[in-house]
């Protein structure tokens, strides 16, 4: 499932989530955000029910970048209970953010 938070429904959608969710830090001026976007709605859709993609945009919700120390975009977040368990930072390919989920997956 591929959604988009903001301050607002971030601790709902994201810390209180029972399943892990990969977040995506980006903003719409971003290039490399825009080339990792299909690949984050690919996997959000092959890992339905295990994992949640959260999209959200920096220049509408800075405090939550600031709160989680982004400091350049595009950078996921990779949240399991409530807690960042893993990141990546930068465009990388389909491939690579699928090795960073998998072994947060539940099983």
């Amino acid at each position: 499932m591929e959604i988009n938070v903001n301050s607002g429904s971030f601790k709902k959608q994201v810390i209180e989530s029972k399943e892990p969710v990969l977040v995506d830090f980006w903003a719409e001026w971003c290039m490399p955000c825009k080339m990792v976007a299909p690949a984050l709605s690919q996997i959000a859709k092959e890992y339905n029910g295990k994992l949640t993609v959260a999209k959200v945009n920096v220049d509408d919700s800075p405090e939550l970048a600031g709160m989680y120390g982004v400091s350049g975009i595009p950078t996921m977040a990779i949240f399991k209970d409530g807690k960042i368990v893993d990141r990546i930072v930068g465009a990388l390919p389909k491939q690579h953010i699928i090795q960073a989920i998998k072994p947060h997956l539940a099983a």
